[in-house]
């Protein structure tokens, strides 16, 4: 009976469709495993295919492809440590999420998901069939049961594994960032090796995929709950695990790094560079461009593209009318020169006057407005994805949640681009942002150390600078009511009543009700961005855009 049982642990970086790709990154972690003396490479769910793939996964030619890799895999990896993947399963017909075990040149043994979450970014029960629970698999001696992801959310998998022989968990994952996850986890992980008196491994993959950042975070426990090993987030990491059997007979980990979780402010900031650099990667861009204002939130996303892409590679413009203010050129040019990032300045007033003009006989006897207002953001848009075309380099686009939530952004003007990487970050978290990047420097942003968000940025009043002095609290509440406010609708689903319970006047709350269900269409066309909570503005919060309920509760 052996005492010991080495573990190669992979938490790495997959690409959805790259099969190819996917399965290179695996067969280099086997390599190591096997450098290592290891017994069994684990890999992450649905490896082989990157993950989430949505509909990707119907497609038979895509599950053939993934089937055939994962067979490859088996046979190039046959002599050395058994290698565990996750990808398709299809079974009399029938799909599945399945975890391979390759060992001595063959698939061993399949294990199939039973539980399918069907809530927050996860559709699973669309595309998938859920299995009845699979027993351990043998790998040298020992008995290994694999719950895969949601599995290991609920109690009985993991029961019925250990009641069938298990003595060592291993849980390959997809799990996505937000706010509070990884606690989230440790304190369910726990309650699992509570309940089954069996050392867990909770293995994550880490990357961005769309909207969604994958952060690792993963993690070795004891009986007990005890922690033995608990990996970076957002990292790439491949590492060994040493197992011992006691001499009750049951298994042990031997106590290995324990890297810290950093704070919010911090995982937020990395996730917003992580997924905005994964989705430039991905989709095959190595520049970008953004309209630079002197603003806080253009200013923030300046500073994730240089720490994400590197500063050489990020083109900042500035497109001033009549209406910027010499502080707003000021604060752009420092700001600009303070990332190292390259800076144009686009006057618009020309091309303004052309549209002008050319609709003058129409709207001649109408007083001027917030037409006139939008033509000069939709003339913004226009050059700033003239530049994106003609110089290959994706335009971010930088509306922050709130903006987004009340429709304060215009369609076809600041919401043009290809991706926003601080769509999901309300305005009042965005000045805690700035503060805590000029506060901070990691080994993983690119851009420059110290104050890369001028001061006065962070300080001056809101303005969108579409007419003399204006400011963004002559349309909307300051921003810490709104933000509130928000928080309540959109977060907590809360009632009218709820908050004017809390304390907000109700007058204010039903403005803000009806301006977040106005502006449904806008967020429907908009750019996809890093998800930092559990009610972003896309699968996680799916709102009709034709809907004509308001909450008349309150009164």
């Amino acid at each position: 009976m052996a005492d010991r049982f080495r573990l190669t642990l992979a938490q790495l970086n997959p690409t959805v469709g790259d099969i190819e790709g996917n399965a290179a990154k695996a067969r280099a972690a086997w390599q190591q495993g096997r450098e290592a003396g290891a017994d069994l490479v684990a890999l992450t769910e649905m490896f082989i295919t990157g993950y989430q793939t949505q509909d990707l996964i119907l497609k038979p030619a895509f599950q053939r492809a993934a089937i055939e890799a994962i067979e490859a895999l088996a046979h190039a990896c046959a002599k050395g440590p058994a290698l565990a993947i996750g990808g398709p399963a299809v079974q009399e017909g029938v799909l599945y999420n399945g975890y391979y075990i390759l060992q001595g040149g063959k698939i061993t043994a399949t294990v199939l998901k039973h539980h399918l979450p069907n809530d927050a970014v996860f559709d699973e029960r669309r595309v998938f069939a859920s299995a009845d629970v699979h027993g351990p698999y043998m790998v040298n001696g020992v008995r290994i049961g694999s719950p895969i992801c949601e599995d290991a959310w609920h109690a009985d998998v993991a029961e019925t594994l250990a009641e069938t022989g298990a003595e060592i968990l291993l849980v390959p994952n997809g799990s996505p960032y937000h706010r509070g996850k990884p606690n989230l986890r440790l304190n369910l992980m726990v309650s699992r090796v509570v309940e089954t008196e069996l050392p867990l491994v909770y293995l994550n993959m880490v990357g961005g995929q769309d909207d969604q950042v994958f952060d690792g975070s993963s993690m070795v426990l004891n009986r007990g709950g005890h922690l033995a090993l608990q990996l970076p987030q957002f990292e790439e990491v491949v590492t060994h695990v040493d197992f011992h059997r006691g001499a009750d007979g049951g298994w042990a980990a031997d106590k290995g790094m324990i890297a810290p979780i950093p704070p919010i402010g911090e995982a937020d900031y990395r996730a917003c560079v992580m997924s905005l650099g994964d989705y430039m990667r991905k989709t095959g861009f190595k520049k970008a461009v953004l309209g630079l204002s002197g603003g806080i939130d253009s200013a923030i996303v300046a500073a994730i593209a240089a720490d994400a892409l590197g500063p050489e590679n990020v083109r900042c413009v500035m497109l001033p009318s009549e209406y910027t203010s010499a502080h707003s050129l000021e604060d752009a040019e420092q700001c600009a020169r303070a990332l190292g990032c390259h800076l144009d300045t686009v006057p618009i007033a020309s091309a303004r006057d052309a549209v002008s003009q050319t609709l003058a006989p129409l709207f001649a006897g109408t007083e001027p407005g917030i037409t006139e207002e939008n033509i000069q953001s939709r003339l913004r848009g226009l050059l700033l994805m003239a530049m994106s075309n003609k110089f290959g380099e994706m335009l971010l686009t930088t509306g922050n949640k709130s903006e987004m939530a009340v429709g304060y952004c215009t369609i076809y003007g600041d919401m043009n681009g290809g991706y926003n990487p601080v769509k999901d970050m309300y305005k009042s978290r965005m000045f805690l942002t700035a503060r805590w990047r000029n506060e901070n420097h990691r080994e993983w942003m690119k851009g420059p150390a110290g104050e890369v968000i001028p001061e006065r940025i962070i300080t001056k009043p809101p303005s969108a600078e579409l007419r003399p002095d204006q400011k963004d609290e002559d349309s909307l509440p300051p921003y810490e009511v709104l933000d509130a406010i928000l928080e309540g609708l959109v977060e907590r689903e809360a009632s009218v009543a709820d908050l004017v319970a809390e304390g907000f006047e109700r007058e204010t709350v039903k403005k803000v009700e009806h301006l977040l269900y106005i502006a449904e269409y806008k967020r429907f066309q908009s750019a996809p961005g890093t998800r930092l909570t559990q009610k972003a503005f896309w699968l996680d919060r799916r709102y009709p855009i034709a809907n004509r309920f308001r909450d008349g509760s309150g009164t």
